[in-house]
């Protein structure tokens, strides 16, 4: 769904975070999330021969293993369209369905908001 309404503050920060960590990094996606707390996680692509991880995941990867037991809203800012069904998935089991997930692009303007659990054709 597209967003018409005025970005949350909140939300206009992690793709904020989502894309300095995108440019400082030179990697093809960045993301972060929030949790309930309202602790954020950012991350970019990780693509080693071994492990490959898109932004979205490893910023999910990363509240996990810093104790965070639910996230309020995950971005990713990225030239792709829409979240992928794998970082979806991934906010999903940490966050539920109903977490927002925000896809931006590179320049940082919103192209959509979906929940985690819908589907995107």
């Amino acid at each position: 769904m597209s967003e018409t309404a005025p970005l949350d503050p909140e939300d206009r920060k992690i793709i904020t975070l989502a894309r300095s960590a995108r440019a400082r990094n030179g990697v093809p996606e960045g993301a972060a999330v929030r949790d309930e707390t309202g602790r954020t996680y950012v991350a970019g692509t990780v693509a080693l021969e071994s492990l490959k991880l898109s932004a979205l995941q490893t910023a999910v990867a990363m509240a996990a293993a810093s104790g965070a037991t639910s996230l309020e809203a995950a971005a990713v800012v990225t030239d792709a369209e829409r979240a992928t069904d794998a970082d979806r998935a991934a906010v999903r089991d940490l966050g539920g369905p109903a977490t927002p997930v925000l896809v931006a692009g590179l320049d940082g303007t919103l192209r959509s908001t979906v929940p985690a659990g819908d589907a995107q054709g």
